[in-house]
């Protein structure tokens, strides 16, 4: 018999390899040059937030705030202004800021979008140590795309 495909089925892929055509429209992976514009883009955008929360909390609480900046590590403030970044703008939008100028997006394995718990996977593997050097291969999917199984694409 011959029943017309559902066009509401989730389309069916393999696990490791990328999605090719959701919607009617072929997803293409994203290449290692957009990747490490998107990698530059978002530390731009992670340090613009920094500053804005600096000059914020300069603002509302002046000299005293200003002193305990200095005294504060860096890491007990980057690390919740990573997570804030990466878990507001890929969890809401499936794009960073990078992805934004490069025209690439976050899907999970049928090319739709990825839950949160994909988003929150992606972002504590980037904290993986060498983490970056996963880019390395012939394949532009790091061990932040391949762990939560997610991929990056192209859409326009």
């Amino acid at each position: 018999m011959n029943e017309a495909p559902n066009p509401y089925a989730a389309p069916q892929t393999l696990p490791d390899e990328p999605p090719e055509v959701v919607a009617d429209h072929p997803l293409v992976p994203a290449g290692q040059g957009s990747r490490l514009v998107n990698y530059f883009i978002d530390t731009i955008g992670q340090i613009g937030l920094a500053v804005g929360i600096g000059v914020l909390a300069v603002l509302i609480g002046g000299e005293e705030a200003i002193t305990a900046l200095e005294e504060t590590p860096d890491i007990v403030l980057g690390l919740p202004i990573f997570f804030a970044y990466y878990l507001l703008l890929e969890g809401t939008t499936s794009r960073t800021l990078g992805k934004w100028v490069t025209g690439t997006k976050v899907v999970n394995e049928d090319g739709g979008r990825p839950t949160t718990g994909q988003i929150i996977g992606r972002t504590l593997a980037r904290l993986i140590p060498l983490e970056a050097f996963s880019f390395l291969g012939r394949s532009a999917r790091g061990w932040h795309d391949s762990i939560p199984k997610t991929y990056v694409v192209k859409i326009r």
